[in-house]
């Protein structure tokens, strides 16, 4: 039976980017669709989209679903972290809109073949594109307690990072762990119960392997940095991000770019000469309403920013 995927903030994400008539957007993380799919249908007839996804079947399953809207969509399987390289090539070098949805899509989760869910099992890969990078099981075969507790903090901030480090490595002395199974649970067994009522307790370790293996955090960085430099004057950028460690990210660049001058504080006065080129257009963000988190669980964390590029 087909997953279904349903887009978070859907409706707030079109209002964000003011899609018009005429105008070319990027979508960075085409997932299930759901937003491509809007934004085309907002920017009718001759609107086009740009749409990336580092996952081939990602690719495959938007390209036959929206065949409908022709050479209006074009997609391509690559990082966003390319995006400098990839959109001008194809004749976005210079757009009205930019979408990333950072969140993994349904299908993502419910691919057994992937591991990228501890519901579903499956052999830990976790790469969005199994032709680059290494699989998570790799990682858990060949980093020692330190390493592992320390990538669990950094990209999980999981508390018990030392005890589910130390069980993989004691685990793995008899048998490679190899499994999303396996994993999870390794970290039901020595995560405290209190600590389980809000979370599995697999939760942030499954989340610190998925970003270390697919380098989230600064594909991130460079993919804003990139997209800033294709946005037109009066072009939005708008993200979901779905964890604080991206937030972060994203809200500390705008916040940058709002501010233009990077000249040291002690300056009396600015010598860099650098000017703003994001105005915010989100007061801070926006999040869902309790009736999509009802619908849709799965937007509970999100979190929606905007901003639109100022003239040069």
């Amino acid at each position: 039976m087909e997953v279904g995927h349903l887009p978070v903030l859907a409706e707030e994400v079109v209002t964000m980017l003011a899609p018009a008539p005429g105008s070319l957007q990027i979508d960075a993380t085409i997932g299930g669709g759901g937003h491509t799919e809007r934004i085309l249908e907002a920017t009718n007839p001759d609107g086009r989209l740009l749409g990336l996804d580092a996952d081939g079947a990602a690719i495959a399953r938007v390209q036959e679903r929206l065949a409908r809207f022709g050479d209006r969509l074009g997609l391509r399987q690559a990082n966003f972290r390319e995006l400098g390289l990839v959109a001008p090539e194809a004749g976005f070098g210079a757009v009205d809109g930019l979408l990333f949805d950072l969140g993994l899509s349904s299908y993502q989760l419910a691919d057994a073949e992937r591991g990228f869910s501890f519901r579903t099992g499956g052999p830990l890969d976790m790469r969005f594109d199994k032709t680059r990078g290494i699989p998570a099981a790799e990682l858990l075969a060949t980093l020692d307690v330190k390493e592992l507790a320390a990538l669990f903090k950094r990209y999980g901030e999981e508390p018990f990072a030392h005890r589910i480090a130390r069980a993989i490595v004691e685990a793995r002395a008899k048998a490679p762990v190899v499994s999303a199974h396996e994993l999870a649970t390794l970290a039901e067994r020595v995560v405290p119960a209190p600590a389980r009522r809000r979370i599995h307790p697999a939760t942030r370790v499954f989340q610190a392997l998925r970003i270390a293996v697919n380098e989230e955090l600064d594909a991130l960085a460079e993919g804003l940095a990139s997209g800033l430099e294709l946005l037109r004057p009066g072009g939005r950028l708008v993200v979901l991000s779905y964890r604080s460690l991206e937030d972060r990210i994203v809200k500390q660049f705008i916040a940058k770019e709002r501010r233009g001058c990077i000249c040291p504080p002690e300056l009396p006065v600015c010598v860099c000469g650098r000017k703003p080129r994001l105005r915010l257009v989100t007061h801070p963000s926006l999040t869902p309403s309790a009736e999509e988190i009802a619908a849709n669980p799965r937007a509970r964390s999100a979190r929606l920013r905007a901003a639109e590029r100022m003239a040069a």
